[in-house]
């Protein structure tokens, strides 16, 4: 636990105040020993200094991929680079791409790592053991569990903070004279600036000598703060400054929240988080309407912020004083310059700290709002994948305006009680979920084990059956929402759809890094935008489509256009290969 403190936020300001005289490293502990390598006159072996990558699968030297019989100390992957030109660079993005399909499921047996040195005297500072405890893979898996804990129950709380809005809409438009469709800005634009944010603090995540923990904490700060002038606000122009600026700092946990899990689990095993994280940010926006509905109707509109403040207090104080840093690169970094002040020698560097001084803010930028739509434009198996994820997000927001318009009015539901239909999504996941994980332990982890993981597309298995269900939901909620057939039909859709949406982000979401790993962070960043710009769309125009439509062709034309992605779908798992295979920018 000491260890999770010192790695905090608050642990990293305590550390600052005492002038490190509080919660050491071990570096800063009088009786370390200084690992063979660093402070003394041993041969080390000739390492080239790779060029900066961005790949999903790799950050950092891993040292279970670098474990070695023959030898008492054994080096790292860096050693074994040939060249730093662009065709070892590619090389390298498919080694990491091979390493993470054939990464060991189990811990390596302790064993020290000799650092290795440059052309120019550089000693590249490392882990110092196969089981270092520093490398966040090699942390307990209590430890584990606790961060992944904080990181759905924050991504919960962010996503809470968008539908939570929807019931407040009837009191702000009585109280600032505004129309439903102005009206529902409130939530378009808290969902459009979450998909803003990450365009910014993706690229600044993968900052070394930033991290994830600092972004993750400040932001949320922010947040938090932000609910207690929106409670108070009696303007409508403010409120919907303070919702963009509330969804803008809630979005961080959309930009490297897989990232962090990655930074923890090999590859195998991410599946298994995804689905509980994709679980908790699916779950918010489901019971947020549900608990606001019936305090909106006790109390006044104001009070969906209050509820938020209450969510998200204690979430925010948990992850300042317990959300340790995960990013490899800040983790050597930091020990690198601990090592520097210990030893005195002025080359000692991690190879963060080498491709950070690479780093440009031009770089950055192409990589973060350029690169994923020229990929976008220039690939057709993206564009599907950006589309039809934009599609699925932007129906879900839909049903938030649906429902207004059908349990209430057809059925004679309450404002609270027209929320619990949404308890569907939560039976759904309750399926999904456990059935998603028993696919991947008992069917495609075996595979793996023996034969890696295989082509992307296969990635894309469970959503082959899920395609259909996003369609025959929407068509059961569209002709079942009459006052002659039980409100349980339209509740049987919705439950229907979001069996559907929430299998197939899953299985995209896990195509697209193997796809194209070295454009992931960047890829799932303008996903993230896109999806997001889409749902603001769709709150605005879902709800004049459905009055003007009605409901039952309203949502009849949503099903028809899920009826076009299913075939899609389809050949994306079929022709798939062969489009990757012109592309010039997925591995070959």
């Amino acid at each position: 636990m000491k260890d999770i403190i010192r790695d905090s936020t608050f642990g990293q300001i305590v550390r600052l105040l005492s002038k490190n005289k509080l919660l050491l490293y071990p570096e800063e502990d009088p009786n370390f020993k200084c690992p063979k390598g660093y402070n003394d006159n041993t041969n080390l072996p000739e390492a080239v200094v790779r060029e900066r990558t961005r790949s999903f699968f790799s950050t950092a030297s891993n040292p279970h991929n670098s474990y070695m019989d023959d030898e008492e100390a054994i080096t790292t992957p860096e050693s074994k680079d040939e060249s730093g030109s662009n065709e070892s660079t590619d090389k390298g993005e498919n080694s990491d791409l091979e390493r993470a399909n054939t990464a060991r499921l189990e811990r390596t047996k302790s064993r020290p790592i000799l650092p290795s040195k440059s052309a120019d005297g550089t000693i590249l500072v490392d882990w110092y053991t196969t089981d270092d405890p520093e490398y966040p893979q090699n942390w307990s898996a209590g430890k584990k569990l606790y961060v992944s804990f904080q990181i759905c129950v924050y991504s919960f709380a962010v996503y809470v903070g968008s539908s939570i809005y929807s019931p407040a809409l009837g009191g702000v438009m009585d109280d600032f004279n505004v129309s439903a469709v102005t009206g529902l800005l409130g939530l378009a634009l808290y969902v459009l600036a979450y998909g803003i944010g990450p365009m910014l603090f993706a690229p600044m995540s993968e900052i070394p000598a930033i991290g994830r923990t600092p972004i993750y904490v400040w932001t949320f700060v922010l947040f938090v703060i932000l609910q207690i002038p929106t409670a108070l606000v009696d303007n409508f122009a403010g409120l919907l400054v303070l919702r963009f600026l509330a969804g803008f700092f809630s979005s961080p946990c959309l930009a490297t929240g897989a990232a962090t899990f990655q930074d923890m689990y090999s590859m195998v095993k991410m599946p298994h988080l995804l689905a509980f994280w994709a679980g908790a940010v699916t779950l918010g926006p489901a019971l947020a309407p549900i608990v606001a509905g019936f305090s909106i109707s006790a109390k006044d509109w104001h009070w969906f912020a209050w509820e938020e403040l209450w969510l998200s207090g204690p979430i925010c104080l948990m992850m300042f004083v317990s959300l340790p840093e995960t990013s490899a690169p800040n983790i050597l970094l930091r020990r690198a310059r601990r090592l520097r002040k210990l030893t005195d020698k002025v080359n000692l560097s991690s190879q963060s700290e080498i491709d950070q001084a690479g780093m440009t803010a031009s770089d950055v930028a192409y990589d973060a709002l350029i690169k994923p739509w020229q990929i976008n434009l220039l690939d057709p198996a993206v564009a599907f994948t950006t589309v039809y994820t934009a599609l699925v997000y932007g129906i879900f927001y839909s049903f938030f305006e649906s429902f207004p318009l059908v349990f209430p009015v057809l059925y004679g539901f309450n404002l609270g009680e027209s929320q619990l239909p949404f308890l569907a999504v939560v039976v759904s996941l309750l399926i999904c979920i456990p059935l998603y994980c028993y696919y991947y332990y008992y069917i495609v982890e075996p595979r793996v084990k023996i034969s890696g993981f295989g082509e992307p597309e296969e990635r894309l298995i469970p959503g082959l059956i899920a395609t259909f269900f996003v369609p025959a939901g929407l068509f059961l909620f569209a002709w079942t929402s009459n006052p002659s057939i039980h409100w349980i039909s339209p509740t049987i859709g919705v439950f229907l759809v979001m069996i559907g949406c929430y299998t197939i982000m899953q299985a995209i979401f896990l195509y697209l890094p193997f796809t194209y790993p070295q454009y992931a962070a960047s890829l799932f960043a303008a996903n993230d935008f896109a999806r997001s710009a889409f749902a603001a769309g769709a709150t605005e125009f879902s709800g004049p489509m459905f009055h003007r439509l009605g409901v039952a062709r309203g949502c009849s034309l949503l099903g028809g256009l899920t009826v076009g992605c299913t075939v899609l779908f389809y050949c994306l798992f079929f022709f798939g290969k062969d489009l990757r295979a012109r592309s010039r920018f997925a591995v070959k």
